[in-house]
């Protein structure tokens, strides 16, 4: 389909105008002008603390971790120099970079940079009283006595008071957990088990560093406060300008320590808008560089070939999140109480299976693309690119080779109407023993001042009537006011919801240990799935399996291709019980003067955000220039 697309555009193109070459006089921009929705905005500006692209985004452009990735994904150096292993992969030594320093927003020199200050950035992560429970579940996984020290500031901020926790500096961190910094530009790190894996989470934001100096002088609670002109960076920008809701304006940092093999822009502003609708405006006035275009405006410049953008549209570089449906396995109603209905029927394996294999969901992929909607379906759990084995097979190839289920590109390849039909008919008979009345309501919530949301909840509702029938199910769309939440997640009220997940390392269990049963920090299966309180024999015996198989899984890490084996394996499984049913990859349209091809690509981490190295021209690219970049 898509190569289909590819020509129908090229040949529209021919037969409307010539391509013209981009002008002689086209240059590099020097300024980058984009822009975020204000339902995007950053709540804070400290790294430790967030899970979220909202800070990540700017903040991994200010600070310099010890990993970074380039264009094709591959690590590479950025504060270390080198790294190495000695023992297969159980011990991980960093070289620094020598010559970094740290600097406040406006470049006045603060500090060096120095190892200790990734001690200081794994404790203050770590330190339940500082940090809560943020970020914990990587280095607790991954560093020996790790989760020791996380359990023991949290038994001393409940026993002894938060302010004793705080207090802590890097003396008992050291007693406990397997970092060391035997003089300032060396980092080790010792791990649980032998982890060839271990460097990909150099990237990320547990083990990024922070100032002892800065932690001095502004205490915990002054840096869980840090604000953009507090801040001190060591990065490639600093944040020069912060208008919450308008505009953050970064600057390239003048004595930046890699500045002459990098190459930034001297700023980069972002604006904060209400709408895509807005920013297709002042994208058509030049006062942003790029644009993502929304359905309205894709559908009139597809189908116009005399429209001024007609020859510009691309399509985005698919990005390193998969979206899923999660079951909630312990729904309330309104009131508090249990929705009995629903509960019995979600824990009934036909049930689920019956909408896995019952719904041929072009039509909300379409919400998403609607020229190339199949360039978005996902059929596994974890993102392409996380994970490669040893024999060059992407880990989601292997888990698609054991469900038989692979996008094809010209039909949804999951739908299969004679297998939804019997599980539909297994589901009504073995339920109705149970008591279940039909149809089942599946309740789904949007924010009710969302117009784009409501039209996504209409494209569902019609989807589930067509394909599974209204004597079967009723779908039911409710509102919230502001949270979902405090609203909606807390207290369990929606049937299902769609959450997004981008790993933070290179390998799957980033994505497979988020949905194991009764496991701390298992993020989707406690929040969303509400898996911790189901009684269902057969569904809890089922995600005991599963967590079972995953746990075989990670224990093997002197052999990788066994590893991705037994984890593929453990993925299937999940996949083919329907208790996860993958949606979407975001492969959208856009008009815009930067290559994406150029920009860092990673399927984990957060080094993607980062504004270097980028190829843009001051105009506005072709789509058969696009097509050159994608060879």
């Amino acid at each position: 389909m898509k190569k289909t697309l590819c020509l129908c555009l090229m040949l529209a193109m021919l037969l409307t105008t010539l391509i013209v070459p981009v002008s002689a006089s086209a240059a590099e921009i020097t300024d980058l002008v984009t822009y975020q929705l204000t339902s995007q905005e950053m709540s804070h500006f400290n790294m430790f603390y967030t899970q979220s692209k909202t800070e990540s985004d700017i903040l991994a452009n200010c600070l310099d971790t010890l990993l970074t990735n380039d264009s094709t994904g591959a690590l590479i150096p950025c504060a270390a120099k080198s790294y190495s292993s000695e023992d297969g992969g159980q011990t991980w030594t960093f070289e620094l970079n020598e010559g970094m320093t740290w600097y406040d927003y406006q470049g006045n020199y603060k500090a060096d940079v120095v190892a200790s200050d990734w001690l200081y950035g794994l404790e203050y992560c770590l330190n339940f009283a500082k940090n809560e429970a943020v970020n914990v579940s990587m280095p607790i996984e991954t560093i020996t006595g790790a989760e020791e020290y996380y359990n023991y500031t949290k038994d001393l901020t409940e026993s002894e008071g938060a302010e004793a926790a705080k207090a802590l500096g890097l003396e008992k961190f050291l007693e406990i957990v397997g970092i060391e910094a035997p003089d300032d530009l060396t980092v080790i790190y010792h791990c649980v088990d032998k982890l060839p894996y271990f460097p990909t989470l150099a990237t990320y934001s547990c083990l990024y560093p922070v100032s002892g100096q800065m932690l001095e002088e502004m205490g915990a609670d002054g840096y869980r406060a840090v604000t953009y002109d507090t801040l001190w960076y060591n990065g490639p920008y600093t944040v020069t300008t912060y208008v919450q809701n308008n505009e953050k304006v970064l600057t390239a940092a003048p004595n930046y320590w890699n500045a002459e093999n990098v190459k930034r822009f001297n700023t980069v502003t972002v604006k904060m808008v209400e709408s895509d609708a807005v920013a297709f405006n002042m994208f058509q006035t030049g006062e942003i560089d790029n644009i993502t275009l929304n359905e309205a405006n894709l559908t009139t410049i597809y189908n116009s070939s005399s429209n001024e953008f007609h020859n510009n549209l691309v399509e985005t570089v698919p990005d390193k999140f998969s979206y899923f449906m999660v079951f909630n396995f312990t729904k309330r109603n309104e009131d508090g109480s249990l929705d009995e209905n629903w509960n019995k029927a979600i824990a009934n394996e036909a049930f689920r299976l019956s909408i896995y294999y019952g719904l041929d969901m072009t039509n909300y992929l379409s919400r998403y693309n609607a020229i190339d909607p199949l360039a978005c379906e996902l059929q596994t759990y974890t993102s392409k690119g996380v994970a490669v084995a040893p024999d060059g097979k992407d880990f989601t190839e292997m888990v698609m080779e054991r469900t038989g289920i692979k996008p094809n590109g010209e039909t949804y390849s999951r739908y299969d109407a004679d297998k939804g039909a019997a599980y539909k008919a297994q589901a009504i008979e073995e339920l109705t023993a149970q008591g279940v009345e039909f149809p089942v309501e599946i309740v789904y919530y949007i924010k009710g001042d969302n117009q784009v949301a409501k039209d996504t909840a209409d494209v569902l509702t019609q989807m589930v009537s067509d394909y599974l029938g209204d004597d079967y199910v009723k779908f039911v769309t409710r509102t919230y006011v502001a949270s979902s939440v405090q609203e909606v997640l807390e207290p369990g009220l929606a049937s299902f919801v769609t959450p997004a997940w981008g790993a933070d390392f290179g390998d799957p269990i980033n994505y497979l240990s988020q949905y194991t049963y009764n496991t701390v920090n298992a993020f989707f299966t406690e929040d969303y799935a509400h898996l911790d309180t189901a009684t269902d024999e057969k569904l809890i015996a089922d995600m005991e399996t599963f967590t079972a198989m995953v746990a075989e899984g990670a224990a093997i890490t002197d052999d990788l291709q066994t590893r991705y084996e037994k984890l593929a394996d453990a993925e299937a499984y999940l996949l083919s019980k329907g208790l996860l049913l993958p949606t979407y990859t975001t492969v959208q349209w856009q008009l815009t003067c930067v290559n994406d091809y150029s920009k860092i690509q990673s399927a984990y981490g957060v080094q993607s955000a980062r504004y270097i190295n980028w190829e843009t021209n001051d105009q506005i690219y072709t789509t058969e220039e696009y097509a050159e970049f994608a060879r």
